[in-house]
């Protein structure tokens, strides 16, 4: 698994692509964060991390298929994955390789938005400290929240030998699992009753209720379960295509 992991991390790392969504990534939320209107932390008006944590899982679900697109994908159009099996690795060895390297790429990616919050806190008024509780339990949401959109990144460049079309997929499955059950749930004739039930499974629920600082070992068993769920679907999808091939 060793393997797998370096050889993925060096493959993002070294070509101009990777670097290119990072910058990406880390422009916009600095623009949205500091610049946009009506987003900005300075039109906003109060020193909180609020902002940051609204649109940044919208962000990371079109990162994440970005770094995860080629994952399997190019291994199937290079003829490289025949040559994988050959090796003294197992399917989860594989997928549990690639799933590190890509996490670790998206906690690189978080790592310098701690300057933000650095920043902001410099910027509050007489010193007060920010609720670091709630950021602390937003930062756990968010790597939970990305460890479950890589697990969907992966399971669908497994699906295919095209990178375009599996971060198409990863970015549909990804928006229908965050935002897809809580705008479900708001349609009017659900409001009141089975609304709360309904956006129970989506991953905006969750986040949210760490957002808050709330700690609940249910949200994290959600985020864990999602995760676990999307690398079993993996395995069986390579499992299927091989026993096609």
């Amino acid at each position: 698994m060793r393997s797998i992991f370096k050889k993925e991390l060096t493959s993002f790392l070294g070509s101009l692509s990777g670097y290119v969504a990072l910058v990406l990534f880390l422009g916009t939320a600095g623009l949205v964060l500091w610049v946009l209107p009506d987003t900005n932390i300075l039109d906003y008006g109060y020193a909180s991390m609020e902002q940051f944590f609204r649109f940044t899982p919208w962000l990371l679900a079109f990162l994440i298929p970005a770094i995860t697109m080629k994952s399997f994908s190019e291994e199937y159009s290079k003829g490289t994955m025949e040559w994988l099996g050959t090796k003294p690795l197992s399917d989860g060895q594989i997928i549990g390789g690639k799933f590190l390297a890509a996490f670790v790429l998206v906690v690189i990616a978080l790592l310098p938005t701690l300057v933000y919050l650095c920043s902001i806190q410099w910027l509050s008024m007489d010193g007060v400290l920010l609720d670091y509780g709630a950021i602390a339990g937003a930062y756990l949401a968010l790597l939970l929240l990305a460890a479950g959109f890589t697990a969907i990144g992966l399971f669908c460049s497994s699906l295919t030998s095209n990178a375009i079309i599996s971060f198409l997929a990863a970015v549909f499955i990804g928006l229908v699992f965050y935002d897809g059950f809580s705008a479900f749930s708001q349609i009017d004739a659900f409001r009141g009753g089975a609304d709360y039930y309904l956006a129970m499974p989506g991953m905006d629920f969750h986040f949210e209720n760490m957002g808050r600082g709330l700690l609940d070992i249910k949200d994290v068993v959600y985020f864990l379960s999602l995760t676990a769920l999307f690398i079993a679907l993996n395995r069986y999808s390579l499992q299927r295509r091989r026993l096609k091939s």
